[in-house]
């Protein structure tokens, strides 16, 4: 009798998991597929289970065996290729198939392409909580993002951007230049040694060392330390990213098998949380000045107090997750900014030495200071002009949380939306002919000039959820910029191979490698 109940029980949870993968892998992504078909959506037919994940993999592994690193000689050509196409074949095939709204598969989830600007234009105006990250980021990315700021959703992400927003608005950024000049100044002292031991003009790969610089400005405007405690951290988050960024995101259970990748991913992670939950020890044990780790040690106590059962989260948790998204975020897009900058001067160097110019003009043999930073109009188009070439999130993803309706489209909910940042920069219709060019003097009256619809433009993301570091991020760049440019002088190096590749932001596959000589 006790053996039949057990056999019964077994069987009866056997078939209600059987039941829930069915409706997880099969039914519910076709009733998606469904509701957007009956609006006209279509899209490419998915395969059982992977969805497009096979045709997609094929379409890389075609175009990629076939496409060498392009050489210096035919390096204004190379950069003025249509990278986005070479990274994503499949979106671009797709879209030329299926027009500027489709709707494809990766595994289970469903992902809805959008390049109508009419309807990229509502997605980046709505403020509605129903649109929000998709949940595999914090799924699938969990132990490079967390539940933090950029990938969290709901009361818990109102209350992370309540928390770091108002210590990264303008005027506290105004604060730190100083320390960002103080932070670029000793990296810059290193190249000069270089310069200097190799007999007037060295060659060096700028990219490490930018991400080492963004991580000390980091530690430092951030968290109250220098590089010596931020670099493990970084160290680690950098390899995490690298292993991340080549999973499969779409394959539901993966990330649960106990695989050799998996495995150093959570050995990584436990690592990781290890040394902020140091750093924050530290914290806790000494007095410092009022800085963003200390507001988010605010923030930690102050979700635990709240009512509101959905923003509760562990103290150790809200501290370690927020940290991993500033860190990751901070680095990755002013670093990579900063080399693609570097690297489009080199390549035209008219725009290298009016920038120069502008600098020198402005600051002359002194450092850059907020009013300064205001004043180098120059600079800031050359800043603008790279993010639309090269914008460092090459997909702005949003999930409908719940049904929502944007210009003639009901979005039903589990929809994920992507929108391709750099395919919508490199628009000619929106942008001229002359849109895979480098050509800041385009935004020389602002984006309303450059663009025949400005909501295109979306180098910081979309809607509420815009990246609340731009300001600090735009400020760091005019400084590493300006001090750079007031010092040296500096051309591609014949080593150079011009390859952007996608490691969940897009970034020089081979660095950038300069010469560099004295101005």
């Amino acid at each position: 009798m006790a053996a039949n109940i057990v056999i019964t029980v077994v069987l009866g949870g056997f078939i209600m998991l059987l039941v829930h993968l069915w409706n997880l892998a099969i039914l519910k992504p076709k009733l998606l597929r469904a509701k957007l078909q009956r609006q006209g959506i279509r899209g490419p037919s998915p395969s059982f289970l992977l969805g497009n994940i096979p045709e997609i993999n094929r379409l890389q592994l075609r175009l990629h065996s076939s496409t060498p690193p392009t050489a210096t000689e035919d390096i204004l050509e190379a950069i003025a290729h249509d990278w986005p196409s070479s990274l994503f074949p499949h979106l671009e095939q797709w879209k030329n198939e299926y027009g500027p709204v489709f709707v494809y598969s990766t595994a289970n989830m469903q992902r809805l392409y959008v390049t109508d600007v009419e309807l990229v234009k509502e997605i980046r105006m709505s403020t509605s909580l129903s649109l929000g990250k998709p949940s595999f980021l914090a799924k699938y990315l969990g132990p490079l993002l967390g539940r933090g700021i950029i990938s969290s959703n709901g009361s818990i992400w109102e209350h992370h951007r309540k928390t770091i927003a108002p210590e990264l608005y303008m005027e506290k950024v105004k604060g730190m230049v100083n320390l960002m000049v103080d932070s670029t100044t000793s990296m810059l002292r290193t190249w000069e040694r270089r310069i200097g031991h190799e007999g007037g003009i060295a060659v060096i790969t700028i990219d490490e060392d930018l991400r080492s610089l963004a991580v000390d400005i980091i530690s430092r405007a951030c968290f109250g330390s220098d590089y010596s405690q931020g670099e493990e951290i970084y160290l680690k988050l950098r390899t995490l990213q690298t292993i991340m960024s080549k999973r499969n995101f779409g394959i539901p259970g993966i990330r649960f098998l106990p695989t050799k990748t998996n495995r150093n991913i959570w050995k990584i992670e436990k690592e990781i949380n290890s040394m902020i939950l140091k750093v924050l020890k530290q914290r806790t044990e000494e007095s410092y000045e009022k800085d963003l780790l200390q507001i988010i040690l605010e923030g930690a106590e102050s979700c635990n107090e709240d009512d509101d059962p959905s923003i509760k989260v562990s103290s150790d948790k809200f501290v370690v997750d927020n940290c991993k998204n500033i860190y990751f975020a901070g680095q990755a897009t002013t670093a990579i900014t900063a080399s693609w900058s570097l690297m489009l001067l080199a390549a035209h160097p008219d725009w290298q030495a009016r920038a120069r110019a502008e600098v020198l003009e402005i600051c002359g043999n002194k450092p850059p200071d907020a009013d300064k930073l205001r004043d180098m109009k120059t600079l800031n188009i050359v800043i603008q002009e790279t993010l639309r070439l090269f914008p460092p999130t090459p997909l702005a993803m949003r999930e409908a949380l719940e049904d929502i309706k944007f210009k003639d489209i009901t979005l039903p909910k589990g929809i994920i939306m992507e929108i391709p940042i750099p395919v919508l920069h490199r628009n000619r219709e929106l942008w001229g002919l002359d849109a895979h060019k480098f050509n800041p003097e385009r935004f020389a009256h602002g984006v309303l000039g450059a663009c025949k619809n400005p909501q295109a433009y979306i180098p910081f993301g979309v809607g509420s959820r815009v990246c609340v570091g731009q300001h600090f991020a735009m400020t760091e760049l005019k400084v590493i910029l300006s001090l750079i440019l007031s010092k040296f002088c500096f051309s591609l190096s014949p080593a150079y191979r011009h390859s952007p590749a996608s490691r969940l932001i897009v970034e020089p596959e081979h660095g950038v490698s300069l010469r560099l000589w004295s101005a």
